[in-house]
């Protein structure tokens, strides 16, 4: 039986919660009277009053959270959030965005997929920048970690909504016992990572709104920028090599920071085999563009940094642009769009299958060569020097099973409404796998699809972002059995 009174409480608690950064963007506004202070303003009230209206009606219904309970919020709050995201967008006079486009907005930048139908970024107000920053940092690693960090003092059992939010197939380790420390301790090194890319940015030349803004997006892994020309506009290697490294960082499982810091030793990064094995990758993926570009098209004489910010930023699920890769040679675009559906670490920000599913394919792959070879051998796969359970095997392939079949039904769904298969697959993959870079007809922005279309990416977008499994799991009817 679902506590329906308990589940709308704790999502108007939540609403009531987002509605507090509504004033972060209207402060940027004031501080550089740009004249959009009053959307956000307007925003703030809205959510708070429908965040009051959910919670004050059912302020006394508290129950402990299941965990059907608990997928159900983390979905239902992710819709929500995208919704009330929007409101700025809808509110602005300066962009004139649609219903469709306004949502399409926000909950991209919530996904940290990246994707985006504004242009002309460099005449727009400060404020709202500012927002579509922030909106991928709040998305980045997830607002419900950081509610389940607060939610405790208000009588709400988090572990439901934690185990139901964070990435990855190994998600019943914890880093700590209790759910309301280990959210804390992730957030405290999201906000460490922040604050030290924002400082670099700044040494290396960006005015502080610009450091602070692609630090939100650089983190966050959700490719936006304050300019039409992204990181192009500020040509710079320095810049260039920090935002990568900081890339490579939000790529790997934050478990992994949280355990260096807490040793004081960076070897636990060389010792975890997910993350040598997404190292490898980036380097093949370099090395691979790197001479294509440099024996095919040697006239261009682009940098070594640009190259591998790229490969980094594509491979990574995160958007960033520091050149047309269109132009490059023709097989390169697809090949890294391709390197996209591995994406980043389990535990990390960035979208994608993740590294660690793709190596226990591949490892499951080789043990059944094996098998054919001695059908009678008992072979076991490690990570990590430990056996991995055969259930996460397993889980591991209902998930890539899963996520063919979400795949195939968008391609199909998007080919329908007339575009074209090659131009279908780029749309379907840049949204499901919370890339946000186009190819083809929608290198620039997605403006020009149909509102059919860009209902159906939103709709993958949220796939991506909450691993497939939890939206999926509520469109079976064992789900709403009681």
């Amino acid at each position: 039986m679902m506590h329906w009174r308990s589940i709308i409480r704790i999502i108007g608690l939540l609403i009531a919660l987002l509605s507090i950064f509504m004033l972060l963007p209207a402060l940027v506004a004031l501080i550089y009277r740009d004249g959009a202070g009053a959307i956000f303003v307007r925003s703030f009230f809205a959510a708070l009053i429908l965040g009051c209206l959910l919670w004050l009606p059912n302020r006394h219904h508290r129950h402990e959270l299941n965990s059907r309970e608990g997928f159900l919020i983390v979905v239902l709050f992710w819709v929500v959030l995208g919704t009330i995201g929007a409101f700025p967008f809808i509110f602005d006079t300066h962009i004139n965005l649609n219903l469709t486009n306004a949502f399409f907005e926000s909950f991209s930048s919530l996904t940290t997929t990246g994707a985006t139908t504004i242009v002309k970024l460099d005449h727009l107000p400060k404020a709202l920048l500012f927002y579509r920053q922030l909106l991928q940092w709040l998305g980045g690693m997830g607002i419900i970690v950081l509610a389940v960090a607060i939610l405790p003092l208000l009588g709400v059992g988090g572990m439901q909504l934690y185990r139901a939010e964070i990435p990855g197939p190994q998600k019943d380790s914890k880093m700590r016992p209790r759910i309301a420390e280990t959210a804390k301790t992730l957030w405290s090194i999201y906000i460490l990572l922040t604050t030290l890319c924002a400082i670099c940015l700044w040494f290396a030349g960006m005015n502080v709104f610009d450091a602070i803004s692609h630090s939100f997006s650089t983190i966050s892994m959700g490719g936006f920028s304050t300019h039409d020309d992204n990181l192009a506009y500020f040509n710079s290697a320095t810049i260039n090599y920090i935002i990568t490294l900081f890339l490579i960082l939000s790529g790997c499982n934050f478990a992994l920071h949280f355990a260096a810091l807490s040793g004081f030793s960076i070897k636990v990064y060389w010792r975890d085999q997910e993350f040598r094995t997404f190292i490898f990758i980036l380097a093949i993926l370099i090395a691979i563009c790197a001479f294509g570009i440099y024996v095919y098209q040697p006239e261009r004489k682009l940098s070594i940094d640009k190259i591998v910010l790229q490969v980094v930023s594509i491979t990574a699920t995160v958007g960033f642009t520091v050149d047309d890769i269109n132009t490059w040679p023709s097989s390169l675009p697809i090949f890294l769009l391709c390197a996209s559906f591995i994406g980043g670490c389990a535990g990390s920000t960035g979208g994608g299958l993740k590294v660690v599913r793709v190596l226990i394919l591949f490892m499951q792959g080789s043990r059944e060569l094996k098998r054919l070879i001695h059908p009678n051998a008992i072979y076991t796969l490690k990570l990590n020097n430990r056996v991995v359970p055969e259930r996460i095997i397993e889980a591991v392939w209902g998930f890539f099973s899963a996520y063919t079949l979400v795949f195939l039904v968008s391609l199909f769904i998007i080919m329908a409404t007339g575009i074209d298969a090659t131009n279908s697959f780029y749309i379907v993959a840049s949204s499901l796998n919370n890339l946000g870079v186009g190819l083809g007809n929608v290198s620039d922005t997605f403006a020009s699809v149909s509102n059919v279309v860009k209902w159906v990416m939103v709709v993958d977008m949220l796939f991506g972002r909450l691993e497939i499994f939890t939206l999926l799991v509520l469109f079976t009817p064992t789900f709403w059995r009681s």
